[in-house]
Parts: C-alpha cells; structure tokens; sequence
C-alpha cells in the first residue's frame, strides 16, 4: 500500500512538471492532478499492454519508437477522461508524455536508492 501511494506521488508530480514545461497542457486543480495521474496510471497498466501487443509488428520495425505515440495517445486520452486536464493536441500530448514518462522515471530511481 505504501509502494503505490509513493507510486501516486511520484506520477502527480511528474504530471505537475509537465503542466509546467509543456504550454498546452493545463491542469485546472489540484484534485484534478492526483486524479489524472490515477487514470494515467490505470490507462497505462491496462490498455498500454493491450496496444502494445496489437502494434507489436510496428513496434519491432520501428526499434520500440512506436511506444512513444502509443504513450502520446494514452496521455490524450486522459485529457479526454478527465474533467480540468487539458491537452491542446497530438504534439503537446507526445511531448507531455515524453516527459512525464522521463520525469517519473528519474524519481523512481531516486526514490529507489533513497530506500537502500
């Protein structure tokens, strides 16, 4: 349990990066963050599998590039779930999820060897 709210924060908080860097990209609340980082979260640990196993042969060929979009479209499609996240477009949606996905991943390891 304490593994996943740590997990929370980590994303709320690569998502509050996100709406800082990226123009195009607002969050109306703060309730709004920790709840677009749920659906992130849950979009990414149901349907991210699923589409990559369908875009798999795409995937291959393009070196796991393909990934990138598949991120970029579940970041839109967050938008598109939550009321008070806004994404202006595809290309802010890919830069957004570049760098949550960036942002989450230097916490977690920070995090990480905070805890050894």
């Amino acid at each position: 349990m304490k593994n996943l709210l740590v997990k929370w924060l980590i994303n709320s908080t690569a998502l509050l990066t996100v709406a800082h860097l990226v123009p195009g990209i607002t969050i109306d609340s703060w309730p709004t963050v920790f709840v677009t980082a749920v659906v992130l979260g849950l979009l990414n640990a149901f349907l991210r599998p699923v589409l990559i196993f369908l875009t798999l042969p795409v995937t291959v060929l393009t070196l796991g590039l393909f990934t990138l979009f598949i991120n970029a479209f579940l970041f839109s499609l967050a938008a598109k779930l939550v009321s008070g996240f806004h994404v202006d477009g595809f290309a802010q949606a890919f830069f957004g999820a570049f760098i949550f996905s960036l942002v989450s991943f230097l916490l977690n390891i920070f995090i990480a060897s905070d805890r050894r």
